[in-house]
């Protein structure tokens, strides 16, 4: 696998809920691993929105199984998991695989029927496509970054992401 594709994701999306959760589970994908900062929630705030909240919960209502997966410090991560009664990996250094597995291992999936969802390239794309995960990029949430992402990672993704304009997204999940 080339390192153009294992930072290709599979989806990409504007925002979560742009994510069709039926397709996903036609598709097979039991399991969804949620980034934290940015993704379902900005990375300067204590509360999920109303609206980010409800997704969750309808996601497990659905019958998938959910994880967080953040490079964040356990108080951040297990108090905002908690709140949704979420298992929840902390300071995992993503991309590692070993973060991955242990939330694999969590959910009882497989990494073909596990999603990863994230808005950085270099950290859960990167993660997720080096085990064989369905990606989907989302849209980083408006917020505070934390000033390595600002400064280092998002000047990269603007270099990859433009490469990604330049073709389709290929997915075999197809928004419909």
């Amino acid at each position: 696998m080339s390192i153009f594709e294992l930072l290709y994701p599979k989806l990409y999306v504007p925002s979560l809920f742009d994510i069709n959760v039926n397709d996903l589970y036609k598709a097979g994908i039991r399991g969804i691993l949620f980034d934290l900062d940015n993704t379902i929630i900005p990375r300067n705030a204590d509360v999920f929105s109303t609206e980010v909240s409800s997704w969750l919960k309808e996601i497990r209502n659905s019958n998938f199984k959910a994880c967080i997966i953040s490079n964040n410090n356990a108080k951040r991560v297990f108090k905002l998991a908690g709140e949704l009664d979420l298992p929840a990996i902390c300071y995992a250094v993503k991309p590692r695989r070993k973060p991955f597995r242990q939330a694999l291992k969590l959910l009882g999936t497989y990494p073909e029927q596990t999603a990863v969802v994230g808005d950085q390239v270099f950290t859960d794309i990167l993660g997720g496509n080096r085990l064989g995960m369905f990606t989907i990029l989302v849209a980083p949430m408006n917020g505070k970054e934390f000033w390595a992402t600002r400064l280092i990672s998002r000047q990269l993704e603007k270099l990859v992401l433009n490469l990604f304009k330049k073709q389709p997204i290929y997915t075999e999940y197809q928004h419909k």
